[in-house]
């Protein structure tokens, strides 16, 4: 049977293209932001105290107190949790009332907790804020990669999926640049608060484009049988779609989706549940990591409010190294994301990751909190963020762009919303532990676990992930398309 799509699927790449990834990027941008900015506000409540003796009510007394370990990973991983309630459901709600009836919905919710972050009165407020934000992130994972996916041309649907999450790289960079100059400008109970409220400015400059994005023409037409819609967002991009047999996706329960595409769910889950075990454990603590190996930058522990402010920008800086190196790999997976294909990819990251954590494991030693290296701290460093590269131009991004194209149209957003809660599962039970496991096993035994898993990650890729590249949506995901009676009601 001939697409009604093709003429979408046959598109140039256009600004209409692009206007729609600023639409979605903007939301990765501010999720990457607000998540990785934790790491910051956590480092700097604390080193304030420890380094200048400055306690910040509230907050520090939780902090370095005696449940310090709990209070500091339950903070560090608050939106983590609730970001899986809110990809659940709003995965759900995607495939059952479409896309546009929650599109901008999940961005209001993540700029509300973001902004009610920098007014938390205590520790307490802010994790309930930080939940709050947390749904509106996870929210954004499926409703934002399914319109861009469903709008894209086949031949560049790879390059536009991953562009979007490459708004999170951005977001990461941001927040170490905010985090650098709010130190040095600020003193450290006003510079976490500043910090903290600035991840709510980019979601708000799309909330309004998000409303006014129609429904995407798949989902018109497949789903709701609106003719009208589907050729009104076709007329969007500049084209027209094939009408002369008008069609639906076939009705499908989820007991007979769950029997049909298991092997799929388990191909997107496990390898991003893996991915966020180790992106979130070596990202948000990134920079206790970075100095156990090149030396804290704090020079003493009776520190002038100037002198710390300097030493905290030092310190933000190296935390901000991994990302900073991390940062291609977001552009690389772009590129080539259409030529080298999602699956290949994949692998090669896993792979690649787990050689890197290998060999540092293999060249360091642990002394209490410090880690020894028996080889150069710059070499070993060097080697370490390297694997933020590969991460980045690897299962970061195609764990994101993979779910958004093989689900068939009805489950798409709830596809995607199982898989990334997968990843965000990951993510907060390693952000919750990792105070603990540098304590038990330290950094040696983490990177020897990241190692294991990242191959567990592969095989799970090459095993049970199929190649959506070059091939139209429906195609790719099996979905059984029937021709309907153009009289015929939704």
């Amino acid at each position: 049977m001939e697409s009604p799509f093709k003429s979408i699927d046959s598109l140039k790449l256009s600004m209409k293209h692009i206007k729609i990834w600023y639409t979605a990027g903007m939301g990765f941008f501010t999720d990457a932001y607000d998540l990785f900015v934790i790491g910051i506000i956590i480092n700097m409540i604390i080193n304030a105290y420890k380094y200048a003796g400055i306690t910040i009510p509230g907050f520090t007394e939780y902090l370095v107190g005696k449940d310090a370990v709990f209070w500091t990973g339950l903070l560090a991983s608050s939106a983590l949790w609730s970001a899986i309630v809110g990809q659940l459901v709003f995965g759900a709600i995607g495939d059952l009332m479409g896309r546009k009836k929650v599109y901008g919905i999940e961005a209001s919710i993540l700029s509300l907790g973001a902004l009610l972050s920098a007014f938390s009165p205590n520790l307490i407020w802010l994790i309930i804020f930080r939940t709050i934000m947390g749904v509106g992130i996870g929210g954004d994972y499926p409703i934002s990669s399914t319109i861009m996916s469903e709008y894209a041309n086949v031949k560049d649907r790879g390059k536009l999926v991953s562009l979007v999450f490459a708004n999170q790289g951005l977001g990461s960079i941001a927040a170490v640049v905010a985090g650098i100059l709010a130190s040095l400008m600020l003193p450290p109970w006003i510079a976490w608060r500043v910090i903290a409220g600035l991840g709510a400015i980019p979601a708000l400059t799309v909330i309004y484009l998000r409303r006014k994005v129609p429904e995407t023409p798949r989902y018109s037409l497949l789903i709701k049988g609106d003719i009208d819609n589907a050729v009104s967002a076709a007329r969007f991009l500049g084209t027209k779609l094939d009408m002369t047999k008008p069609v639906k996706s076939a009705k499908m329960g989820i007991k007979e989706f769950l029997s049909n595409y298991w092997a799929l769910l388990v191909g997107t889950t496990i390898p991003w549940f893996i991915l966020d075990i180790a992106f979130y454990g070596t990202g948000i603590y990134s920079g206790p990591i970075v100095t156990s190996i090149f030396g804290s930058p704090f020079v003493s522990t009776s520190l002038t409010l100037s002198q710390f402010e300097a030493d905290m920008a030092r310190y933000t800086f190296l935390a901000g190294i991994p990302y900073l190196v991390g940062f291609p790999g977001y552009f690389t997976a772009v590129a080539l994301a259409d030529k080298m294909g999602r699956k290949l990819m994949q692998v090669q990251g896993f792979t690649m990751m787990a050689i890197i954590y290998f060999i540092v494991s293999l060249v360091i030693t642990q002394v209490g909190k410090s880690i020894i290296l028996l080889t150069a701290p710059s070499l070993g460093l060097g080697i370490y963020v390297l694997s933020f590269f590969f991460i980045n131009f690897g299962p970061n991004t195609t764990t994101f762009v993979i779910p958004a194209e093989v689900y068939p149209t009805r489950y798409r957003t709830t596809g995607h919303g199982i898989s990334a809660a997968a990843g965000k599962l990951g993510a907060a039970i390693t952000t919750y532990l990792f105070p603990t496991l540098t304590l038990t096993i330290g950094y040696k035994g983490i990177l020897e676990m990241l190692a294991i898993v990242s191959i567990i990650g592969a095989v799970i890729t090459y095993l049970f992930v199929k190649e959506p590249k070059g091939l139209p949506l429906e195609e790719v995901s099996g979905e059984k398309i029937i021709t309907v009676d153009v009289t015929q009601k939704s």
